[in-house]
């Protein structure tokens, strides 16, 4: 059998898999895991807020422990060279506060052991520590002013809260309301972790502490009155809560919110808080016979990229499946402005978020990919074609003023900021262009809207794009691992906006990917690349890398090329398929810190890849 009927039936053979997979409502719902942090903070607000709920608790250890290496470390990534900080600290902390694992025990002095030796809590990520003060586990800072006065500055001022990036603004309001009060709660369960302080004296706020909320009951500490900002913080909160009771549908932004929301007062078993509990539980997911807690499950993202990639492979609009996809996806467009329309005061809603319960924090990705569907379906029937023109004004009205498109927010990437004392500054507090999502976009207006180089959006993009090209012909991709990410939006992107192949920039973005290909003919990406940015590859090929750099070689080559088929045979090798090269983690959050496997990925981006492949060139000799 040539290659090319082998791919056919491998075509075929993925997607009688992915419909076999779709759920009644017309959604596809993989797992979106992260880190093991949300199944820490889960245990310890669980313990916090008296939450009666042993099974869960005794799962969320079960998984944790699942995860700790032979050293007693937990990392962030597979091949990270030794245990991470933040990670080994976390879990530590969730099994001391579980009750279930003893202090004493073998793993468990280990992981204490390296915690000690690599600097103890102080050396730990901001998060970890922001948490930490909330439960009375490390001091708060001492801050001269209320944090909050920042909501009181008119959004137009030079400094005011809406610079900052829509996600920042969800962790901080929270913590903000915490900081200035030096906010804290212990009760029964709060371990000592003064040992984990290394040269410093936070025993003593533990013992404090203790010695004024003696006994079993829940307390709290908070010092200084509310003010009036605090209020408006307050405000700025509530009004973004979802159904499920999520802040913007963040498992961790919700963590910080009851932390935050009990500093101003709110009791333990107040509705607010209540749901917000029970909408974190709601977030979990099984893998591998553990439960695990994800920080915002992927239904719509997911949903949208599978029925992208079916439709490309053949499967017909008409087919039952799919259109019971379009009936869904048009449920969830979203109909209110979010915190999207401060930067972009003119446009109307229509955009499309990651999660199913986002109704207010749409993003430029999950609103390119649910287009896509709508478009094989738009000139057909005038309500989905009402709901596509919504969706595309509102996705072309994002672009930002350097031609390039961001996560979520327009024109929010003032440079003073990224320079701020604050880890990760630039990845967290501003939400700049990036060619990951630039070039999806284009790679849709390009191919679903016929836009090209003579469109002056298009046309900006792209001379955007090819700006931020690095000198080895890679891009970088700011939501995904990591230059291979992004030099396949890319290309992609390039090519569907009718840039030619001779043109330097793709030439040298294709030299560069056929570079790196590995010998076993796939590629694969070490999120280590995220933290230096700069590409430092795996040490074996995945899946998932394999399919974005075939993907973007296929929209370039017109026949294909040895590198092409070595690629495809990879893909093809059933062999390749094992848990190690389907679930390296493919997603970024914080560099060094939270990185995510799409459990849906390994089944998309093969598909998508071969169908583009069997596509382009089963009529070539």
């Amino acid at each position: 059998m040539n290659r090319l009927n082998k791919v056919k039936k491998e075509i075929e053979r993925r997607c009688t898999e992915l419909l076999r997979l779709q759920s009644e409502d017309g959604s596809w719902r993989f797992c979106f895991e992260n880190v093991i942090l949300t199944d820490a903070y889960m245990i310890i607000v669980m313990r916090m807020f008296e939450w009666k709920d042993e099974t869960l608790i005794k799962r969320l250890v079960s998984r944790i422990l699942s995860k700790q290496e032979r050293d007693g470390t937990w990392k962030a990534y597979p091949d990270e060279k030794t245990g991470n900080l933040s990670a080994t600290l976390e879990a530590y902390t969730a099994l001391l506060y579980s009750g279930y694992v003893q202090p004493h025990s073998p793993m468990l002095k280990k992981a204490e052991r390296f915690i000690r030796e690599n600097g103890g809590i102080k050396k730990s990520g901001l998060l970890t520590r922001v948490f930490f003060c909330f439960n009375g586990l490390y001091p708060w800072p001492d801050v001269p002013i209320n944090p909050t006065i920042l909501f009181s500055l008119p959004k137009g001022s030079p400094l005011n809260f809406y610079d900052f990036t829509s996600y920042a603004r969800a962790h901080f309001a929270p913590v903000m309301l915490g900081i200035h009060r030096k906010f804290t709660m212990i009760n029964r369960w709060t371990p000592d972790l003064s040992h984990l302080n290394v040269n410093h004296k936070p025993s003593t706020l533990w013992e404090d502490l203790q010695d004024h909320y003696p006994g079993p009951k829940w307390q709290m500490k908070a010092n200084r009155p509310l003010t009036s900002t605090d209020r408006l913080a307050e405000d700025y909160i509530l009004d973004r809560i979802e159904s499920d009771g999520t802040l913007l549908s963040y498992a961790t932004s919700t963590f910080l919110m009851v932390y935050g929301l009990a500093a101003i007062g709110y009791e333990k078993d107040s509705p607010t808080i209540v749901r917000a509990i029970e909408g974190l539980i709601s977030l979990q997911c099984k893998i591998n016979g553990h439960i695990h807690i994800q920080n915002s499950p992927s239904t719509i993202w997911d949903t949208s990229l599978v029925n992208y990639a079916l439709l490309s492979s053949g499967i017909s609009p008409s087919h039952p499946q799919m259109k019971k996809t379009l009936l869904y996806l048009l449920k969830k467009q979203q109909t209110k402005p979010g915190d999207w329309i401060i930067h972009n005061r003119h446009a109307l809603p229509g955009g499309w978020g990651f999660s199913e319960s986002n109704s207010m924090h749409p993003d430029i990705d999950d609103t390119q990919a649910a287009l896509r569907t709508l478009k094989r379906y738009s000139p057909y029937s005038s309500k989905v074609k009402r709901s596509y023109k919504k969706g595309l004004h509102w996705l072309l009205s994002m672009q930002n003023r350097d031609g390039g498109w961001a996560a979520f927010e327009k024109n929010t990437d003032k440079k003073w900021l990224s320079r701020l004392p604050i880890e990760n500054a630039e990845d967290t507090l501003t939400d700049p262009s990036m060619p990951d999502l630039t070039g999806r976009t284009l790679e849709f207006l390009g191919n679903y809207e016929d836009m090209k180089l003579d469109h002056p959006i298009v046309k900006s993009a792209v001379q955007w794009l090819k700006k931020m090209q690095k000198k080895d012909g890679s891009w970088y991709g700011r939501w995904g691992i990591c230059f291979i990410y992004g030099t396949w939006g890319a290309i992609t992107g390039l090519r569907a906006a009718g840039t030619p192949i001779q043109d330097p920039s793709i030439q040298k973005g294709i030299k560069w990917l056929t570079a790196i290909q590995r010998l076993d003919g796939g590629w694969g990406e070490s999120c280590e690349s995220d933290i230096y940015k700069k590409y430092i590859p795996l040490s074996y090929s995945t899946v998932v890398q394999t399919a974005w750099a075939l993907d973007a070689l296929i929209s370039v080559h017109p026949y294909p090329t040895e590198a092409i088929e070595c690629g495809i045979d990879f893909l093809l090798n059933k062999e390749n398929y094992t848990y190690e090269k389907t679930h390296y983690p493919t997603g970024e959050g914080l560099p060094g810190i939270f990185y995510m496997i799409y459990h849906s990925y390994s089944y998309i981006f093969p598909l998508l890849t071969l169908s583009h492949y069997y596509r382009k060139y089963k009529n070539v000799d």
